[in-house]
């Protein structure tokens, strides 16, 4: 009998380049996830020192990408918050309780 929730997984994950590793790409490619995660330059420097053995660069689709930006906005809009910001309150459900008021502040304020 399976309890809880049905797990889903994301089609993509979109994140900075100081998650670009070897390392964090196959296990996302073992999970069936595609990355869209920008190159840092000293890897692809070293890629194209290596000539033909470096390979050929991960695949990164910038107009995904630009869709992070929303998120990293949000995120900042929220730390306006000096409560959300400092985390002044240490239980989870309390936490949470206070970052959805923030949320609901801010999305009043839009309206």
């Amino acid at each position: 009998m399976n309890v809880g929730r049905p797990r889903r997984r994301p089609e993509t994950v979109i994140a900075d380049k100081a998650y670009s590793s070897r390392a964090i790409r196959s296990g996302l490619r073992r999970r069936g996830i595609r990355a869209v995660i920008p190159q840092r330059a000293d890897q692809a420097a070293g890629r194209r020192r290596r000539g033909s053995a470096g390979g050929r660069p991960p695949a990164f689709d910038a107009e995904k990408y630009k869709a992070r930006n929303v998120v990293e906005r949000c995120f900042n809009r929220l730390k306006q918050f000096r409560a959300i910001a400092t985390r002044f309150d240490k239980l989870a459900t309390r936490y949470l309780a206070g970052l959805r008021i923030a949320s609901l502040i801010l999305w009043l304020r839009e309206q």
